[in-house]
């Protein structure tokens, strides 16, 4: 990923795909935020993400964009899960796992995958028509996604527990315990607090 002075601070160049796309919903101190908004946004965020530039990119249809919004709120109620994330401000709209794993799912249709058909009594490759560039990728996050949610990284997958934050990361190192060294600082300031006010009580 490419990250430009105009790339947001929240965002984590390091993380896997489906993390970066989960992130989309980020809190200040202003509130949560959703980053996912229109369709140029999508379009920027699919640009940046796979290092394209975002002029060589159709605007996606608002379908695509509630597809994508869709599917990165499935992907934060099963990370929510997957890590025990309890944090109001990062509760997903998707009410059930069960709607998170069809959502993942009907992602996955969109994939490029070469069949074999027989035409004529002769095998042949059978390439499906393509769909649209916004939802092949989209297919190949969600591809990702089930690889971040049940492969060897699953166990890494950790909620950010600073204040305020509603960020996922995947554990790298074994002693990282916030999604950023900004998150690291706010806790470590707020246990800070807390331990001048529980001295004082």
């Amino acid at each position: 990923m490419r990250v430009t002075e105009e790339t947001p601070a929240w965002v984590l160049p390091g993380e896997p795909a489906p993390v970066r796309m989960m992130n989309t919903i980020w809190a200040d101190t202003a509130g949560v935020h959703d980053d996912l908004t229109t369709p140029a946004a999508l379009r920027d965020w699919i640009a940046l993400v796979n290092d394209q530039d975002a002029g060589g990119l159709d605007d996606p249809g608002l379908d695509e964009l509630a597809e994508a919004r869709a599917l990165r709120d499935s992907l934060r109620r099963l990370a929510a899960v997957g890590t025990d994330d309890y944090r109001p401000a990062a509760q997903s709209p998707v009410g059930t796992v069960d709607e998170a794993v069809a959502a993942v799912n009907q992602a996955l249709t969109h994939r490029p995958h070469t069949q074999l058909a027989v035409r004529d009594g002769q095998l042949e490759r059978d390439n499906p028509r393509r769909a649209s560039p916004t939802r092949t990728a989209l297919a190949e996050l969600a591809h990702h996604a089930i690889d971040l949610l049940t492969g060897s990284t699953a166990a890494n997958l950790r909620a950010c527990h600073a204040p305020g934050c509603v960020l996922y990361f995947v554990k790298t190192h074994p002693r990282r315990e916030w999604c950023s060294e900004a998150c690291g600082n706010r806790a470590r300031a707020a246990r800070h607090y807390q331990r001048i006010r529980n001295q004082r009580s």
